[in-house]
């Protein structure tokens, strides 16, 4: 896949992070950004009592309300626009306007909460947009076997499954280069990404 145009341009790749509420989708970003991330948090109020499900992210004190943003500059011909999904279904009209034109997505997956991120499996499967599932390894969190998890969240045999540390850059930086490689791949053009 050849990258950035005749004019000198570097090409822009627009890429969701994704999954359910308290994830990890905006530490993700702030976490491989080159760039302070552009936030929309708001701290979470009684308003939301009921409404968001706090089950296994009790201490979690604020909200992604719109999105995160991100950039990463790979070389001179490719740099990656990333955008975090808010995580609770109201404010799932957002999605629409943030996947138009997105190569692919990374959604994260918490094996405390793993249902949490069905809804985002199915959007991404209904558009058609390449993902993988990225596993945050929180502490404390019961681990899997990578199979039990493919099983359990009934995906396509093609669709990458990883583990990650959405706090560790590196790590966020893999979970990325997995998504590009398998999205060249799905539209059938090799990947030649190094970050």
């Amino acid at each position: 896949m050849a990258y950035g145009h005749s004019d000198g341009v570097p090409t822009a790749i627009k890429i969701l992070i994704a999954g359910g509420f308290g994830v990890g989708k905006t530490t993700m970003v702030g976490a491989v950004s080159e760039t302070g991330p552009l936030r929309t948090e708001e701290v979470l109020t009684e308003a939301s009592t009921g409404v968001d499900s706090l089950s296994g992210v009790e201490t979690k004190s604020t909200t992604t309300v719109a999105l995160d943003f991100g950039r990463i500059t790979i070389n001179e011909h490719l740099v990656l626009y990333l955008f975090g999904t808010p995580g609770q279904d109201r404010f799932w009209f957002i999605w629409d306007e943030l996947a138009l034109g997105a190569t692919g997505a990374v959604v994260l997956a918490d094996t405390r909460r793993l249902a949490d991120c069905f809804p985002s499996v199915d959007y991404f499967e209904q558009r058609g947009t390449p993902f993988i599932i990225a596993v945050n390894c929180f502490d404390g969190a019961p681990r899997y076997e990578l199979p039990e998890i493919k099983q359990a969240l009934n995906l396509e045999n093609e669709v990458p499954i990883i583990l990650c540390d959405a706090r560790q850059r590196q790590s966020g930086k893999d979970a990325l280069i997995t998504l590009l490689q398998h999205a060249s791949s799905t539209l059938g053009a090799p990947a030649r990404i190094n970050a």
